[in-house]
């Protein structure tokens, strides 16, 4: 078992109270100095910013179904919304901390992950790592050390995404997002409790007929360890736009690396045997 030098923290979203309000995305932008975006129509309900990226670290989502809330008839209309606010997993086995060549990805004392920038080279090898799709290169001019001005700017390129507000957990505060939000869809505390709570909450859910409550994210056995920001959903992943069983990318480098090893240590041989085999 992975132990940290505090004691691990993340979220719990609990979509059946998301209003769809967004102030985590605008609280999330403020505190981060992250870049605007979501300006162009989407044409997906009321959603402007589509998906997570280098410049939206929290995504609400919409989605209209002709589903019943409830499938014990009360309060049914055939007719509801999902409302979900999505964010960095922060995933006990991190598929892109595995890739990362440089270090500029690193677990915190918080079992968090963050990217660093100053170290990050902006080679892209954690995006396609990623189970979630949830890192992305920055394509917006760098902010830094800017050329002589007949040159240009270059692009930033480097890999930015949700820190879970490191700063702010270093300074003894929570994360900005769930400091906004205005229903507690968003809970910001210590893992084990996190997950002791979601508990109760599904089985009053699932108690009242909800229609689809289940966890997500919340089983450490599962194929990325358990995520360290889990969501309690009212349908399936696939309908959120998560994957239904996400795998750690890295989970079989062992055995490729073997076979790899392998099959180089055969064309050794095989070069080997025809070279000798030729001199006789």
């Amino acid at each position: 078992m992975t132990t940290y030098e505090q004691e691990r923290v993340g979220f719990f979203t609990d979509t059946s109270v998301c209003i769809g309000c967004k102030a985590c995305e605008v609280a999330c932008k403020e505190w981060n100095l992250i870049p605007q975006d979501g300006q162009t129509w989407t044409g997906n309900s009321y959603d402007n910013t589509g998906e997570l990226s280098a410049n939206t670290w929290r995504h609400v989502a919409f989605v209209e179904q002709e589903k019943p809330l409830r499938t014990n008839g009360d309060g049914s209309t055939g007719l509801r919304w999902l409302m979900e606010s999505d964010v960095c997993k922060h995933c006990t086995h991190a598929a892109c901390l595995d890739v990362c060549p440089t270090g500029a990805l690193f677990r915190t004392e918080f079992g968090t992950v963050v990217v660093q920038q100053d170290i990050c080279n902006g080679c892209g090898y954690c995006v396609p790592a990623c189970p979630f799709g949830v890192l992305d290169k920055r394509h917006l001019p760098a902010t830094t050390d800017p050329p002589p001005l007949l040159v240009g700017r270059k692009e930033d390129g480097r890999v930015w995404k949700c820190t879970l507000c490191y700063d702010r957990l270093k300074g003894g505060h929570e994360p900005a997002c769930a400091k906004a939000c205005p229903t507690k869809s968003i809970q910001f505390g210590a893992l084990e409790e996190l997950r002791a709570r979601a508990d109760d909450r599904l089985a009053k859910l699932q108690t009242e007929g909800w229609n689809g409550a289940h966890l997500y994210g919340r089983d450490p056995e599962d194929g990325v360890g358990g995520f360290g920001a889990f969501f309690l959903l009212l349908d399936d992943p696939e309908v959120y736009g998560f994957p239904p069983d996400p795998v750690v990318s890295t989970a079989k480098l062992p055995q490729m690396y073997r076979t790899m090893a392998g099959a180089a240590a055969a064309v050794v041989v095989g070069v080997a045997a025809a070279f000798l085999g030729g001199r006789s």
